[in-house]
């Protein structure tokens, strides 16, 4: 796994959401940057399509009513049948090796909201690996944002 460096990480907003708003269906896109090293993390009412690139190597997740609370529900796309078994096997140990840094990323990016709304700090996390091939097609669950805030997060949200 990649260790997460908060220094690498760069957070955008895209209006009209804010620091704190919208809740729910609240989105991040992140991506990266394989040369660098460097992530970025698009906070918006609607995914950052506009930094998806042709590789499919973004996680996608967002805020949503769950089981009378919230969820962030996650997804990363593994094959949709346009890479063979072996690239698909592949593709899916790269993000289960690389999604705890990933979502190290969601949740420090959103330090301000995480402040205001401290109790999602303690909601599920969900990602779905989507694969038409039915091994690589799951739904893990990766315990709460708690566990992926960087010592350097805010005192008062933790």
């Amino acid at each position: 796994m990649t260790v997460f460096d908060v220094d690498k990480l760069s957070t955008f907003i895209l209006p009209p959401a804010t620091s704190t708003a919208p809740v729910a269906e609240r989105k991040y896109t992140m991506t990266h940057d394989d040369r660098t090293g460097n992530l970025f993390v698009t906070i918006g009412y609607s995914f950052d399509t506009c930094s998806l690139t042709a590789m499919r190597d973004e996680v996608l997740a967002e805020w949503v009513p769950h089981h009378g609370q919230f969820a962030l529900i996650g997804k990363a796309y593994v094959s949709g049948g346009e890479y063979d078994a072996n690239t698909a096997q592949v593709r899916y140990l790269i993000f289960k090796k690389e999604m705890e840094t990933a979502l190290q990323a969601i949740v420090n990016s959103d330090r301000s909201f995480f402040e205001h709304f401290p109790w999602f700090l303690d909601f599920p996390i969900y990602i779905h690996f989507e694969s038409i091939l039915p091994q690589y097609n799951q739904v893990i669950n990766y315990g709460t944002p708690r566990s992926y805030v960087s010592n350097s997060f805010c005192q008062s949200a933790v």
